[in-house]
């Protein structure tokens, strides 16, 4: 395994994290090695009989990508290699798997999202690094038909995988539990959330922060806004600062929390009285599928990965639209019965979002490689 990424935030590094997991729980036939980027990540999975870990030392991420890794693997004799992000060294012998979390540099009007220099860069390689693999796993039927229409010669390489959220996520009904995370944040009685990040260096539009806040200020003016919003993740404060909430009138609105340990948010989704998440551009939105899995009445886009997870149990929006949001919360937030309906057919809906599946079919996908 590849694991120059393994210490990523954000949706890349859960990926990282839980499909080593559920395969090392699942395949005791196998042998894995895996090789890291970071050598503090040593020992973390020493517990398996069928697993060895490598540091392979090179700062530079292109140069590890493509000289130290493919050297460090012809050492070890790898059979094949599995990256769960999208590069994979070209010039191995070794065959080659690797997960894609989305095609938006191909999609227009979301390609303006990333700089010209990420953009050239993902164009010039990407064919390249899918001609190069015998697999390649896509998070979301929305990424895999755009990279099939983006790249059509290696459409037979492409299939979507589902993943979920992490075992932890589940409905909390433990009344001390949820008083525990409601003092420990200083939660307020009622509220609605968003999960999100910041990434600092980045054009920071695709969580689609000012949207939001826009949608809490119109409710807030027309004497709407029943309950306080919170924006969890790292550094989202710097959203509230450059979308400047204060003269917006909501900055004693919007609470802060920072970066949520993942023990925490099941409670904090279960203690929300809705998920706020009308994003721009998302090929497999994680905190969906938790909201989902924790009981959480939903608001998000109606287009690219969020209808697709949302199907028909989250309330969709034009993730462009300040009225449609605005309205949106109003409604939710205003009728039981509906929330009621949402978590419901929510609950349902979260049980096809499972990392055993996910790591059932990569596993499938390993040994098909190989054998072919």
């Amino acid at each position: 395994m590849m694991l120059r990424v393994y210490n990523e935030t954000g949706g890349i590094g859960v990926y990282t994290k839980n499909i080593i997991k559920e395969l090392l729980e699942l395949d005791q036939d196998n042998d894995y090695i895996l090789f890291y980027h970071d050598k503090k990540n040593l020992g973390s999975y020493a517990k398996y009989t069928n697993v060895r870990e490598v540091f392979v030392n090179c700062s530079n991420k292109a140069l590890w990508d493509q000289v130290a890794f493919p050297l460090a693997a012809r050492r070890e004799k790898i059979d094949l290699i599995f990256n769960p992000k999208f590069t994979i060294p070209l010039f191995t012998k070794a065959k080659c798997i690797m997960v894609t979390h989305g095609a938006d540099w191909y999609i227009p009007p979301y390609s303006s999202v990333y700089g010209a220099i990420d953009t050239l860069y993902i164009k010039t390689f990407m064919p390249l690094y899918f001609r190069k693999c015998s697999f390649v796993s896509s998070v979301s039927d929305y990424s895999t038909d755009n990279f099939k229409r983006a790249l059509p010669k290696y459409a037979d390489k492409v299939k979507t995988i589902y993943f979920g959220p992490n075992e932890v996520f589940r409905k909390v009904d433990d009344i001390d539990e949820l008083n525990r995370v409601k003092t420990q944040y200083n939660l307020p009685e009622k509220f609605f959330l968003s999960v999100i990040r910041y990434d600092e260096g980045t054009k920071n539009t695709r969580k689609n922060f000012g949207g939001m806040a826009k949608a809490v200020a119109k409710c807030k003016r027309e004497g709407n806004l029943t309950h306080k919003w919170v924006v969890a993740g790292k550094n989202c404060h710097k959203y509230g600062e450059e979308h400047n909430i204060e003269a917006m009138g909501i900055k004693d609105d919007v609470i802060f929390p920072g970066l949520i340990p993942q023990a925490d948010l099941p409670s904090f989704y279960s203690l929300a009285s809705l998920y706020l998440y009308p994003t721009i551009i998302e090929a497999f939105p994680i905190p969906i599928t938790e909201a989902m899995t924790c009981g959480c009445p939903i608001i998000t886009s109606n287009s690219t990965g969020c209808d697709e997870l949302g199907a028909n149990v989250a309330f969709k929006v034009d993730p462009t639209s300040t009225e449609e949001i605005a309205n949106a919360i109003v409604e939710v937030l205003g009728d039981d019965a509906l929330r009621q309906e949402m978590m419901r057919k929510g609950l349902e809906r979260s049980k096809i979002f499972s990392w055993k599946k996910c790591a059932r079919e990569t596993l499938d996908a390993f040994e098909s490689v190989y054998r072919g």
